[in-house]
């Protein structure tokens, strides 16, 4: 079945190919090649069709618009017109590195209570289902910048693709049908998202096409109209009735006041990389780098894996604890991010880093407990023939978003206001707890974990990234500790993977990572362990390597994505 899967996708592949080009775009000459081109997403029908805007001259930022919105359509449960993202982007010619935050925002009537009840309590699942659940979305408006700012071809030409996919369906796999089953329920209450998504109410059949003709719709507005197509006029019209309708709390003045961000990386050195990644909003740059800073008194490459794995873990669990202690839109509260990154503070929490006992969560203030686990958000990484560069991550937060679609425009919705603190210390769907810092606010934009990063070295650099929710950060931080050592992109990707948040306070463990006699060490030591049955993340990677002027792309054996250079075969999907 599923190699009859992969036949139908290179066949929608090959039809849509030839309407690629938009009807008054002058055709645009490819570029003279100086090095190899790598894609990696978590979708064949992504790859192939941001490899093709590159074979028709396009660049790294429109093959990254072009797999943005062929995601948005492929992928309902991970992402979409109706979420946000980071793109981490590089551009070659004069080494330009920055920033687009496309993330999600409160709305204008958003409270700090509105997700509680007249107790105090918050009220279950009210932040994760339905119209009440939704920011306001970031993804369109990102699209249109990177085309107007960064991109070669016309936005009409970049959208083409997902336009096309968007009218003659993507075929139903076993991925689609595991995490539809896991938001089963929520479709079922939204008849326009169970109409799409769903067969009867029921999970559709391995093979099913989900066509979305609105979707195309809203689709072709923004390549006629940009920014416009999507936040004013009858698109958004439509999203703020149908969102009302249904109890949500977005107007038109939500919609036409949402503005993309341009925000300066986070750069820091470990050992001989230099790390670059997202700020605030996006927990993760500074996350990883107070865990690289305290990692960088170590010498973890000596160490037998049990003392390794606790050392890891020590830094997780204290930069986690800053993570909900100080962190939030910086827009709207004093984040501490000097002292935060700092190595005289890195130094101090060293101290209280015992080498053979585990510190208890509760001995670092704040307490809350929660077992949910990120399946959710997507991932790509590409590099271009000029050196060009995007590492990018989209979200609509949970599968399926809030699994609302407002009628008439088939744009699901995310579900992103679940990751601000709807009450202190109070876990969200990921176990994650917050304070103030990451309170609801009109206008700002909720705490993430995406960590879209740069890694580079004198022989090599990578662009990664995985989706994963509160795993995010550590998934990027365990890839490039792999990368220090000089590991492929597929050994990368491939590697198994421990988590720690701070709270709930245990090491989280992927099938088969540890023998019996590690994890008895770990135990002795004071850790909980908690053995997961399934893996996690669906990490896009690629490689380029100065000395040879190869690149190589890897995508996550764990899932479905799929990576190619440019002019070599595909590589071999697990």
């Amino acid at each position: 079945m599923q190699t009859n899967l992969r036949l139908l996708m290179l066949l929608l592949i090959t039809l849509i190919t030839p309407m690629t080009y938009a009807k008054d775009a002058k055709p645009v000459e490819p570029t003279e090649s100086k090095q190899n081109a790598a894609i990696a997403t978590a979708h064949p029908l992504a790859t192939q069709a941001a490899i093709q805007i590159l074979k028709q001259g396009g660049n790294a930022f429109d093959a990254a618009i072009t797999a943005s919105a062929v995601l948005a359509v492929v992928e309902p449960y991970s992402s979409g017109l109706g979420g946000g993202g980071f793109w981490l982007l590089h551009r070659a010619k004069d080494n330009h590195t920055t920033m687009l935050d496309g993330r999600e925002i409160a709305p204008l009537a958003a409270s700090a209570d509105m997700y509680l009840d007249k107790q105090g309590e918050v009220i279950p699942a009210a932040s994760m289902n339905g119209a009440k659940a939704a920011g306001i979305p970031g993804v369109p408006a990102a699209l249109v910048y990177l085309a107007k700012e960064y991109g070669q071809l016309p936005l009409q030409k970049s959208l083409a693709t997902a336009i096309q996919l968007a009218k003659t369906g993507f075929p139903v796999d076993d991925f689609y049908q595991k995490m539809t089953k896991i938001r089963l329920s929520s479709l079922q209450q939204s008849p326009a998202a169970s109409q799409l998504f769903l067969r009867d109410q029921k999970v559709p059949k391995i093979g099913t096409l989900i066509k979305q003709a609105n979707l195309a719709k809203v689709l072709e507005a923004i390549a006629k109209q940009g920014k416009a197509g999507f936040y004013q006029g009858e698109v958004a019209d439509k999203l703020v009735k149908q969102v009302q309708a249904a109890g949500g709390i977005w107007t038109k003045e939500d919609l036409a006041q949402y503005q993309i961000k341009l925000r300066q990386p986070v750069q820091f050195q470990y050992k001989d990389l230099k790390i670059t990644t997202v700020d605030l909003p996006s927990s993760g740059g500074l996350v990883l780098n107070e865990i690289f800073n305290i990692l960088q008194h170590y010498d973890l490459e000596t160490m037998d894996q049990a003392q390794r794995v606790h050392i890891i873990v020590e830094a997780m669990r204290r930069a986690y604890r800053d993570r909900a202690e100080f962190m939030g839109d910086t827009d709207f509260v004093s984040v501490p991010s000097q002292r935060l990154r700092s190595k005289a503070y890195a130094d101090h929490l060293i101290k209280t880093i015992q080498l053979d006992k585990a510190t208890p969560s509760r001995d670092l203030p704040l307490t809350s407990h929660s077992d949910s686990q990120g399946k959710d958000t997507t991932h790509f990484s590409i590099l271009d023939q000029q050196g060009n560069r995007v590492s990018a991550t989209l979200s609509i937060n949970y599968p399926f978003g809030s699994g609302f679609v407002a009628e008439g425009t088939g744009i699901l919705l995310n579900n992103e206001m679940d990751d601000f603190s709807s009450k202190p210390n109070t876990p969200n769907v990921y176990g994650l707890v917050g304070t103030k810092a990451n309170a609801i606010e009109p206008k700002k934009r909720m705490l993430s974990s995406m960590s879209p990063t740069f890694v580079e070295n004198e022989q090599r650099f990578a662009l990664i990234g995985s989706p994963g929710g509160s795993r995010i950060i550590t998934m990027v931080l365990l890839g490039i500790l792999e990368f220090e050592k000089g590991k492929t992109a597929d050994e990368i990707v491939n590697a198994p993977r421990f988590h720690h948040q701070y709270l709930p306070d245990t090491i989280q463990l992927e099938p088969n990572l540890l023998s019996e006699k590690v994890q008895q060490q770990l135990t002795n030591m004071g850790h909980q362990l908690d053995q997961k049955t399934t893996p996690w993340g669906n990490m896009q990677l690629v490689i380029y390597n100065k000395q040879t002027a190869t690149a190589s792309a890897a995508s996550d054996g764990r899932v479905i994505g799929q990576s190619q250079v440019l002019d070599s075969s595909l590589t071999k999907r697990r």
